[in-house]
């Protein structure tokens, strides 16, 4: 146990972040294909209502305002959010959790939820997926035809953020992965992590 133990712990969590077009999804769910079982989502808290299919535990934990504000109030999460009138947040158990099961926490977050994770000093690797440019990006989500003028202004507006970011603080992410071929893209994803997934590959033939 005590050799386990010690793997586990040699594993961070990685936050992963990047605006939508930028690949992010489409690489991490290729890595899940290739890597089963070595990757966990850390379950977010949300004070919103359930959607259609959702449930409690496995997409987010539901919870009402009282006790969020009681949980944030004795410093339970790493970061936390208010959106839309609802409030979204990590708690330290919720990545806790997956680290017990020797698994590879991932945290998808945005860029204010980036911010509030570096502070809350989680030893985690932070990474960065966007698109070479912000033209490529808009022209990726106009052929999704998925958006609307306006959400594809949000969605433009968010990635001209995360480039600012970056700009004005080059260490706020340990690697940023500029998507302009699919394929280097993923090999770069997979090298940065190649240290874990080898540490999850040991855990496990033990």
């Amino acid at each position: 146990m005590r050799i386990v133990s010690k793997l586990m712990s040699a594993i961070k969590p990685i936050v992963l972040s990047g605006p939508s077009g930028g690949g992010k999804s489409t690489i991490f769910e290729r890595a899940k294909k290739e890597y089963p079982d070595a990757f966990a989502f850390s379950v977010s808290h949300t004070t919103r209502k359930p959607r259609p299919g959702e449930e409690n535990g496995v997409h987010y934990w539901f919870v009402d305002q009282d006790q969020m504000e009681q949980m944030i109030a004795r410093g339970e999460f790493f970061e936390h959010a208010r959106f839309g009138g609802n409030f979204y947040g990590t708690s330290k158990k919720a990545v806790e959790d997956v680290q017990k099961t020797g698994r590879i926490c991932v945290l998808d977050l945005e860029l204010q939820g980036v911010f509030n994770i570096k502070q809350s000093h989680l030893d985690a690797r932070f990474i960065l997926v966007r698109a070479p440019t912000l033209e490529i990006l808009e022209e990726r989500l106009r052929k999704r035809g998925t958006e609307t003028e306006e959400s594809l202004s949000k969605r433009i507006q968010h990635a001209r953020e995360d480039l600012e970011a970056v700009r004005a603080d080059p260490l706020l992410f340990d690697h940023v992965i500029i998507n302009d071929d699919l394929e280097k893209a993923y090999q770069e994803f997979i090298n940065i992590l190649s240290e874990d997934l080898a540490h999850f590959k040991k855990q496990n033939s033990i």
